[in-house]
């Protein structure tokens, strides 16, 4: 497929399911052709680009630099962190997470005016919390236009939770001028989060539903030290075990698996794996000394433990020596030759990052001649094997026209791409942990905060806490708790953003709310229109719901020869929609055949007829009394079965007895009686 001169080939791999259906990430390949290389195009200034690059001459910031007025005080408080914003927001903004877990309305007014006074007084950071209050329409009428001036406020004072829901709001508004500048911002801030030798695992936000259920599988290995596997893992570990070792020390050092980050304790069994030889912890423990992410920063340690993990055969490994030889840490002087030379070894053992770091120096001409188009080229490489950075270089690109031919829209995409990966993604892991804890308010305070900055699975999570939770969500509106009407109102929108993204569930559920009047008038147009979004991202559900419209008419036109093209579909999607396609394919026979005939006004009226049955069945028959008295007149009637039963038996063995009892005796036998004396 050719989108705007860059050939992109999108991998899906699906499962459908009528019952659960599971949301997948989709991997996106990459493919470079002669066309898409920008070979006319000007590419001076991009070796003098003050943008971030893995080689720029600045010191690693903390992530507290990064991202000013995080919320990480509140759910990782640290007695060395210096808070940049003012007292009276992180004041209101722990009574407003307060006020979510206990359900507690007056508190909630109360942490949003004193956040409100703070925002008049010129705080950003409060003025972000504005921004959110009335986008959700949480004690505030909801206004799209103030809350775009708020965050455009804060944005100017350089909150990037702000950042990420304007540049979000213009990408949906295919403003992608101005879309594109912010998440490039955003995308160098998170660029400059990463690992320096290699990049930290991927953390995607956890989904915590799986189509209209509870994703059980996915939340039981997030339950941190009381996970059994983890607790497992961990006798391991003190049993000796090296690998266990580094595995909690990775979990520690990221926060995963629903652990809160805790350097000090990763230190530690990285420390007692590598004294077992354990390569991997060897390279983080370069990592943490040449970050200096809870002990004092030694570049010189963090060489030894690098060139040790290389000699162990961790390849990844030599990205880091390079690096430190670039940027001349821990050495005596730069030396542009050894650094070149470790990446190649990194490249010819197929690691990913070799082939970013490689791209960079042929882009930048650092210790070779300059050729953007290598360059180019092992970028891509680097993204197919989802290097982040690699994909922060393309858009770049992308953005500036310099390699690649310029487009914004491809620009942007990837931009965001990274841009979510930035220190605001911890958001997601509070969510998380508050969710596993019970305490679904404080969830959906924080999963509808990362809706509002763009991250699908945040907004699919704080719709379904909205479906599913009810009034047990803790939602609030302007002047009280979220009437049933608020409430669909918010998951629809929630629902429709996600969709907008590549969710087929959450178009599928905006088709349902349509098609059904769920929170919403009934509109068969638009759920038609809901589901051949769904449709076109290969949802079988969708096909089958779309079918079936064509069969009765519903919002699309009545047409049989389209109804069967689209029952067809679902089956090729979707081999589990044999039953329901089988049935869907008798009823066209019936209409086709025995149109207009009692047979099929008979199955027309089954849907209408279903549901008053089985509100009959839950009314009267599962009413409690009603259901007990049910119960007894079952089993009576089983009694009296099993005892008719038996009497039949019964009778049926007596009547060959007394027909035998009626024969007459054989004429032998008789003589042989008469001989016996009387």
């Amino acid at each position: 497929m050719r989108i705007s001169g860059f050939r992109i080939v999108i991998l899906s791999l699906l499962v459908f399911s009528f019952v659960e259906i599971s949301v997948h990430a989709r991997p996106v390949v990459l493919v470079l052709s002669n066309d898409d290389l920008n070979s006319g195009g000007d590419d001076n200034g991009v070796g003098e680009s003050s943008d971030f690059d893995e080689f720029g001459e600045s010191e690693p910031k903390s992530e507290e630099e990064l991202d000013p007025g995080s919320w990480r005080p509140i759910f990782e408080p640290d007695d060395s962190t210096v808070q940049a914003a003012s007292p009276q927001y992180y004041s209101g903004l722990q009574k407003i997470l307060s006020a979510a877990s206990e359900g507690n309305f007056r508190l909630m007014e109360e942490a949003v005016e004193e956040i409100e006074a703070a925002s008049s007084a010129g705080d950003p950071h409060s003025q972000s919390i504005m921004g959110f209050v009335y986008g959700t329409g949480m004690m505030r009428e909801r206004s799209k236009s103030k809350s775009f001036l708020h965050h455009t406020f804060a944005a100017q004072g350089e909150n990037m939770q702000s950042k990420m829901a304007l540049a979000f709001t213009y990408l949906r508004q295919d403003m992608h001028d101005k879309a594109v500048q912010l998440y490039a911002e955003l995308a160098e801030t998170a660029v400059n989060s990463f690992l320096i030798s290699k990049d930290s695992p991927v953390v995607e936000p956890t989904r915590i539903h799986s189509g209209t259920e509870e994703n059980k599988g996915a939340l039981r290995k997030s339950r941190g030290e009381e996970d059994e596997d983890f607790q497992i893992l961990e006798y391991q570990a003190q049993k000796g075990n090296p690998a266990a070792m580094y595995k909690i020390g990775l979990f520690y050092y990221f926060g995963l698996r629903g652990l809160r980050r805790d350097h000090t304790k990763a230190l530690h069994w990285f420390s007692k794996a590598v004294e077992k030889g354990e390569p991997r912890s060897m390279e983080l423990l370069g990592e943490i000394y040449a970050r200096g992410a809870g002990v004092e920063r030694n570049y010189t340690k963090a060489l030894e433990w690098l060139t040790l993990a290389a000699k162990e055969g961790l390849y990844s490994a030599f990205n880091g020596i390079g690096y430190l030889y670039v940027k001349g840490y821990g050495v005596e002087k730069k030396n542009y030759t050894k650094a070149r030379e470790y990446f190649e070894k990194a490249v010819d053992n197929e690691d990913p990052s070799g082939h970013y770091n490689l791209g960079v120096l042929y882009l930048k001409g650092i210790g070779v001649k300059r050729d953007v188009r290598q360059a180019t080229k092992y970028f891509f490489v680097a993204a197919n094997a989802g290097q982040p950075k690699a994909f922060y270089q393309l858009a770049k690109m992308f953005h500036t026209g310099v390699g690649l031919k310029k487009n914004l829209e491809m620009a942007t995409s990837f931009y965001k791409l990274v841009a979510e990966r930035g220190p605001w993604s911890s958001l997601s892991r509070w969510a998380l942990e508050a969710y596993l804890k019970g305490d679904v308010g404080k969830a959906l305070i924080l999963y509808s905060r990362m809706a509002e900055m763009g991250y699908e699975v945040a907004q699919s999570n704080a719709a379904w806490i909205l479906d599913k939770y009810g009034e047990r969500s803790m939602c609030m509106g302007v002047s009280g708790f979220c009437t049933d009407k608020e409430r669909h109102e918010r998951a629809h929108s929630l629902w429709w953003r996600a969709s907008e993204q590549g969710n087929e569930h959450a178009a599928l559920l905006i088709g349902d709310a349509y098609y059904y009047g769920r929170g919403t008038e009934r509109d068969f147009v638009r759920a038609a229109e809901a589901y051949m979004h769904a449709k076109s991202q290969s949802n079988a559900q969708a096909m089958f719901n779309l079918g079936y419209m064509h069969e009765h008419g519903q919002g699309l036109p009545f047409d049989l020869h389209l109804a069967k093209r689209y029952y067809d579909q679902a089956l090729q999607s979707d081999a589990a929609a044999k039953l329901p396609v089988t049935l869907a394919l008798a009823s066209l026979w019936l209409r086709r055949n025995y149109a207009d005939t009692i047979l099929v006004r008979v199955v027309d009226s089954l849907p209408e007829v279903y549901p008053k049955v089985e509100t009959w069945i839950e009314d009267v028959v599962f009413e409690e009394g009603n259901a007990t008295i049910l119960t007894l007149f079952v089993c009576l009637i089983t009694i009296l079965y099993l005892r008719e039963r038996q009497r039949r038996q019964v009778v049926v063995v007596a009547e060959p007895v007394a027909a035998d009892a009626a024969q007459p005796l054989d004429a032998d036998v008789a003589q042989q009686l008469a001989a016996f004396p009387r």
